[in-house]
């Protein structure tokens, strides 16, 4: 029986294959995001440490938070089949709002038994809350509205499917779901059992649609659904209460794309599926072949194809494919789309797939599917010296061969292990997994930036570094180990291990880095770090000069650096770059590097900075003084579009006061102002700017003339980098030297996706000789 009480059910799926080729998008954006900008480079690994190379091998099918996952049923043994490390399990809203009369209560144990039941497979759960299921799951209620709506909310009946909508517009139904959304993740918020919540709730399989009864009032139907602004209260309320879970929802433009400037994924329930006559995807865009539907389309539509970079991408395997879906890998067949092109444009990390169970374990398809799905990583290089004493420094350096990030921050440990195998240190580290972004990505056809398929450099080998106290280990041989620590470990004793793509991977999690001698005594680190380069003027004003530098090198760490003016030291910082404030006049800057134990390096060659006067550029593009009026007129300087998105003031577009644009971010949004004309009679483009906290040159790109850089990555005259400071400074960016075309420049571009949260107030943007 469980073969037809899958998601849907096989007895509707024909006509589910109608429901979701219909749902119409709810809104559309102008265009897509484009190829994103990479991240910032690695550090280098401190001269003095030995390179000790590691062997690649393929990595394990059952990582965790990746690859399939199969419908949980209580009893189950859920490590039957193909590996696996995910379960999946929907929930009826009435289940837990047990109550008929008392909204506000809940009984939490169906939820809590079934992930206490998944976590002692050692696996992970994905859920989804839902109030209308067409026949129900078996387990699970077809009508799952609670109770306690009855007489308060509007009760309405979707004659095609034979389920009852409540009134998603009731004040009492929004109040009552945001009560239970915050009880949800005030006791789920974080939980190790926990891979991914589906936002669900509304509509059917809470799979935001009520198809026919939809927005497309058209065909006859009356329209079942929310508005926007009622569906992005619920959005809302998810958004709010979890922060550590990771949340998807079904469309980018569900509730008029409410989620799209949040920490939300989305999940495709009908996974590189193709359908209608003649066959369209229902995953990969219009310009693969996709339907005007498909949602990697709605994805570009909204602008946020990107938004995998920090929010997870689930959903299901479309049910009639999935005995066939890897048959004919990579390229599809028949109703099967391109899966290798689903997987790596929509950057998937898991897919319910209950037809996997069937699957051999053998078959080469599904592994290499399984593999590309989601991150795939492999230690390449691990870097120490063969012999130390008193404290070690260890590197490590990383590789996702994978389309997606690891999406939680896991505490990765370093460890030794003596000859009989057993771990007797170890040593938390900072190191954040999420970081080691895919080396490469798939570019879009709509991004115009090659033939299909185009892969861009993305990622870099991620290299990691920190130093750790050998006191109370006894001398002798060990082998060096490193692991992450799965969070379940501390509910289940069977929790999966995270485990790397190499011969040295044990199945106890620990993966081996090579052999370390650890010897006795101290010694002292007597050592200097190496002299700084690359000092530079970044930028000046009449009271300050900005100077950046390159990172000096230490046998042990560098701890900061020693700024002279005039061969007197003046401040002391522990990064690359430095503003002398409070100043007027010509000055000479030299920097040393020091370490934990007081040395001290060699001064750096000296650079002389002037303060200045403040100039207007020779061509302003936008200078926020009201005239235009932004964002109203949409309209820059230049008499072109100017205008924002996703920033959290201004309704999305910033904030003009005192003649300067406040752009508050938080890992999104976007500006651009169009630069119609030939600006080769200009060398700078300018940038007058400050920031909240100094820093923020990190937190964004800047696009012109073809080139996509970090602000902090351009370079500026001397060989600096610009450095964001709390006050306002020109930032003069020589546009050849950066391969600025500026013949054709098209338009400036700002995008703000790379982690950070904080308000830059740009003062005027223009060209300058």
């Amino acid at each position: 029986m469980r073969t037809v009480l899958w998601r849907r059910g096989f007895t509707l799926a024909l006509a589910l294959c109608t429901a979701v080729a219909l749902i119409p998008p709810t809104s559309v954006a102008a265009a897509p995001a484009g190829p994103p900008a990479r991240p910032a480079p690695p550090a280098s690994p401190s001269p003095g440490l030995t390179n000790h190379p590691l062997t690649a091998a393929p990595s394990p099918l059952d990582n965790p938070l990746k690859g399939f996952a199969r419908f949980y049923f209580p009893g189950d043994n859920q490590n039957q089949g193909y590996p696996r490390s995910l379960a999946w399990s929907y929930f009826g809203l009435s289940e837990v709002m047990t109550s008929a009369t008392n909204c506000a209560t809940y009984d939490w144990s169906i939820v809590d038994n079934a992930l206490t039941e998944i976590a002692s497979y050692g696996n992970q759960a994905a859920i989804r809350f839902y109030m209308e299921y067409p026949g129900g799951t078996g387990s699970h209620p077809g009508n799952a509205i609670p109770h306690c709506f009855d007489g308060h909310v509007a009760y309405r009946n979707n004659t095609f499917w034979g389920t009852v909508s409540p009134d998603y517009d009731s004040p009492y139904l929004l109040t009552a779901v945001s009560n239970f959304v915050a009880a949800f993740g005030a006791r789920y918020d974080g939980d190790p059992r926990i891979g991914f919540i589906n936002l669900g709730i509304v509509g059917l399989w809470g799979e935001w649609h009520t198809w026919p009864f939809d927005t497309d009032t058209a065909d006859g139907y009356p329209n079942l659904m929310p508005t926007d602004a009622n569906g992005a209260r619920i959005v809302q309320a998810f958004d709010a209460a979890f922060n550590r879970t990771k949340l998807e929802i079904r469309y980018p433009d569900s509730a008029g794309g409410a989620a799209n400037a949040r920490d939300i994924g989305y999940h495709d329930d009908s996974f590189c599926y193709k359908e209608g006559f003649p066959l369209a995807g229902v995953t990969l865009p219009q310009s693969l072949g996709g339907a005007s539907y498909a949602q990697l389309q709605r994805a570009l539509n909204m602008g946020v194809e990107n938004k995998w970079i920090t929010a997870s991408m689930g959903g299901e395997v479309r049910p009639e494919i999935q005995s066939s879906a890897f048959a004919a890998w990579p390229g599809g067949s028949g109703q099967v789309d391109n899966m290798k092109a689903c997987i790596e444009l929509e950057h998937t990390t898991w897919k319910i797939n209950q037809g996997s169970q069937s699957y051999a374990a053998n078959d080469p398809n599904v592994a290499a599917a399984v593999r590309l799905m989601g991150y795939d990583l492999t230690a390449t290089n691990a870097y120490f010296q063969n012999s130390v004493t008193g404290n070690a420094t260890v590197g490590v350096t990383l590789v996702n061969n994978g389309v997606a990030p690891f999406y939680y921050p896991w505490t990765m440990s370093l460890g030794l292990k003596d000859s009989a195998g057993t771990v007797v240190k170890t040593w938390d580290t900072p190191w954040d997994l999420r970081t080691v972004m895919p080396l490469k990505i798939r570019a879009f056809p709509d991004w115009s930036v090659g033939a299909d398929p185009t892969y861009r450099d993305f990622g870099y080998p991620q290299y990691f570094q920190s130093q750790v106290s050998l006191g109370g280990v006894a001398n002798g041989s060990y082998q060096l180990v490193m692991r992450v620590k799965n969070p379940l470990e501390a509910v289940s004793a069977n929790a999966k291990k995270l485990r790397f793509g190499n011969a040295t991977q044990n199945a106890d999690g620990w993966l081996g880095l090579g052999a370390i001698g650890v010897g006795g005594g101290g010694g002292g680190d007597t050592a200097a770090p190496s002299t700084p380069t690359g000092l530079a003027v970044t930028g000046t004003t009449p009271t300050s000069i900005g100077l950046s530098w390159n990172a000096s090198t230490d046998n042990v760490g560098v701890t900061g650096y020693q700024v002279f003016r005039n061969g007197v030291q003046v401040a002391s910082p522990a990064g690359t770059t430095f503003t002398d404030t409070g100043i007027s006049g010509s000055y000479s800057y030299t920097v040393r590097a020091r370490d934990a134990a007081g040395n001290v390096s060699a001064a750096s060659s000296a650079v002389t900075g002037s303060t200045g006067t403040t100039t207007p550029p020779g061509l302003v593009l936008d200078d926020f003084d009201g005239t235009p009026p932004y964002p109203s007129a949409a309209q820059n300087d230049l008499g072109r579009w100017t205008g924002g998105n996703c920033f959290l003031n201004g309704g999305g577009s910033g904030v003009v006061s005192g003649g300067a644009l406040a752009l508050q971010y938080d890992n999104c949004g976007w500006f651009g102002s169009d630069v119609p004309t030939d600006v080769s009679a200009y060398t700078y483009l300018v940038v007058r700017v400050r920031g909240a906290a100094g820093g923020e040159q990190n937190h964004f790109n800047l696009s012109l003339g073809g080139t996509t850089k970090k602000f902090g990555e351009y370079t500026v005259d001397g060989g600096g980098h610009p450095a964001i400071t709390t006050s306002f400074q020109d930032i003069r960016i020589p546009m050849a030297a950066n391969g600025i075309n500026r013949a054709s420049p098209a338009q400036l571009a700002m995008g703000f996706w790379f982690g950070g949260n904080s308000t830059i107030t740009v003062d005027s943007i223009g060209f300058a000789n």
